[in-house]
């Protein structure tokens, strides 16, 4: 088993931290963090697969060790996001890749896709969502911010950033929380309690609705390039409900989905059983 190495990327002046493991010229793999995480929600899966596979995981813009420059110099979008890892890729020479796509990597990793599918090999999704029916009513506070983005909404979404709503992530709908680390989210509440950070924050849960407008353009990518996709899926999580995960088939009908009995950081309490399946799948 390789070692994991901690390096730092200058993409055109961006700096980007990521977490690099495994062979040169193995397969590749982009893995891709939600919010509020870093790449160190891959701490558990790295090990597991970096045998048999080249991986990167980056810390997205504004997250984790990656840059987080002021709002005032970086414009906080999904596009943006987008346009930095698509050149982090183009940096390190991830030419051809897996992507492994959660949470808020999944409108990052999809927007990847959808520019330059030539790249993309497969895509693993966990709990990334891409349909309509996967958004639970849990968004209907987002949607009214959306709607009207007032001081007063946008006020209302401060209660995503307090560290308990952070643990309640990490732990809602696992049937055993005991097997949750607090490493996870305490880094993360870590990371949000910096000066400036819960703005930026703010400013991406108000772009968030790009995402949903570019569900067409992301199932036309699906029916057209037909790329091989696993979800692996925590069931019980309170944003991304399963039909989200069921819809894939839809536009990609070898798509195979696999749900696990957790929530929504499915990697925290299955990670073995989510590693074996992207083994299997990427091996096909």
């Amino acid at each position: 088993m390789s070692e994991v190495a901690y390096k730092t990327a200058d993409v055109d002046g961006f700096k980007i931290f990521y977490r690099e493991a495994g062979r040169k010229g193995a397969p590749k793999l982009l893995l891709l963090h939600g919010f509020p995480s870093s790449g160190h929600m891959f701490r558990d899966l790295i090990p597991l697969l970096n045998d048999d596979f080249h991986i990167v995981a980056p810390d997205l813009p504004g997250f984790g060790q990656s840059d987080m420059p002021s709002r005032d110099t970086f414009n906080y979008t999904f596009d943006h996001i987008a346009d930095v890892i698509a050149r982090f890729t183009e940096v390190i020479g991830f030419d051809r890749f897996a992507v492994y796509v959660f949470d808020y990597g999944a409108p990052t990793g999809f927007r990847l896709a959808v520019r330059h599918p030539e790249r993309i090999t497969a895509i693993i999704s966990q709990n990334g969502n891409a349909y309509e029916e996967g958004l639970s009513d849990g968004w209907k506070p987002l949607r009214d911010y959306w709607r009207d983005p007032s001081l007063e909404n946008r006020k209302a979404m401060r209660v995503l950033l307090v560290p308990e709503t952070t643990r309640w992530q990490y732990t809602h709908g696992v049937t055993d929380q005991t097997a949750v680390s607090p490493d996870g989210y305490s880094l993360d509440n870590f990371y949000l309690a910096r000066p400036g950070a819960d703005e930026i924050q703010l400013d991406l849960m108000g772009d968030y609705k790009s995402n949903i407008a570019l569900y067409p353009a992301f199932h036309d990518y699906f029916r057209k390039s037909k790329p091989p996709l696993l979800a692996v899926w925590g069931k019980n999580d309170p944003f991304f409900l399963p039909p989200g995960a069921e819809a894939f088939k839809r536009d990609i009908p070898g798509a195979t989905v696999r749900f696990f009995d957790t929530g929504h950081f499915a990697l925290e309490t299955h990670a073995p059983e989510i590693g074996e399946a992207i083994r299997e799948f990427l091996a096909r």
